[in-house]
């Protein structure tokens, strides 16, 4: 298994260095001047002229790209030029709640979808299956920005239960930072909810199909027993799968919900850094990205060989 790990570890350095290349080429070949976006439109061209050599974009592509590299390869991504940070610094500061609000979202949405799909699954057909399907038609159906604002003004305008911006006052107690999390964690658990309860609902209904599942039967395993010991943990592979990829685009930082609930995450961040042609806060996202699905993935596929003994590297 460590040889494995080792192999998919470097086997993702190329891809890690192609996304740092097309990154950097993209955000310098879009139109936009971060100089300008700094200094105003009231700015002189003289004043401009200082303002990039200052940034370093008076420089040929090739040699900012060099330079940038050089400084990545030490985890430096130079400082943020809106922000005058570490981009380093900024992502640690935003990481925290974007990572609390995916946390609770799967903590939500995972034991919901797994018992739901697997209900269905187990009365494939009657009316318990069809109304399943019809919620996850449904949840999945309905954008998160419009779920959002329902949520907003059922629980925090109509019946004034709960906190809709930000993340509270600075120190605020852990229970009231909750508070804050929760409107968007929900209205982003729909979501999730009904994307797992369909391909669990379907995975298990596969695995009860397997001979191993009617040779248990057999042997007289009682339907419980046989459902969650012996199918759902087959069944929990493709499950896995979509619980890791929808963590970490959770944690990729969810754009329309962190701007929607004012959370100062990694989402908003970046569409500020965007928006303000901060290059050195893109090019670190990017890059922290990529080798976040890139760990997440080989955790994943090592989950594999504990759920299903089939499976070997």
């Amino acid at each position: 298994m460590s040889t494995y790990a080792l192999r998919r570890l470097l086997s993702t350095l190329p891809v890690i260095v192609a996304v740092a290349v097309l990154v950097f080429v993209v955000l310098r070949l879009a139109p936009g001047d971060p100089a300008l976006a700094i200094a105003g439109d009231g700015a002189t061209p003289q004043e401009l002229q200082r303002m990039r050599a200052q940034l370093g974009l008076d420089k040929t592509l090739f040699e900012q790209f060099l330079i940038w590299g050089r400084s990545m390869l030490r985890l430096d991504f130079g400082n943020s030029l809106y922000y005058h940070v570490p981009v380093t610094t900024l992502i640690g500061q935003r990481i925290l709640p974007t990572a609390n609000l995916a946390l609770l979202t799967m903590l939500m949405a995972v034991p919901t979808a797994v018992g739901l799909g697997t209900l269905a699954a187990s009365r494939q057909g009657s009316l318990v299956d069809r109304a399943v399907n019809a919620f996850a038609v449904l949840a999945f159906s309905v954008p998160v920005f419009v779920l959002g604002y329902v949520l907003i003004w059922l629980f925090a305008v109509h019946f004034a239960l709960l906190p809709v911006q930000g993340l509270g006052a600075e120190g605020a107690s852990p229970g009231v930072k909750l508070l804050h999390y929760l409107l968007p964690a929900v209205g982003l658990a729909f979501g999730q909810i009904a994307l797992l309860t369909r391909v669990t609902r379907a995975s298990v209904i596969d695995t009860l199909g397997e001979d191993y599942i009617r040779t248990a039967y057999a042997k007289g395993a009682s339907a419980r027993r046989v459902l969650w010991r012996h199918a759902v943990r087959t069944a929990a592979v493709p499950i896995v799968t979509v619980i890791g990829l929808s963590f970490a685009v959770l944690i990729g930082g969810v754009v329309v919900t962190e701007t929607v609930y004012a959370i100062p995450g990694l989402g908003k961040l970046t569409v500020d850094a965007v928006l303000a042609r901060d290059f050195p806060v893109v090019q670190g996202l990017v890059i922290f990205f990529s080798a976040l699905y890139v760990g997440i993935n080989l955790v994943v596929d090592l989950l594999y060989m504990a759920l299903d003994p089939r499976i070997r590297y």
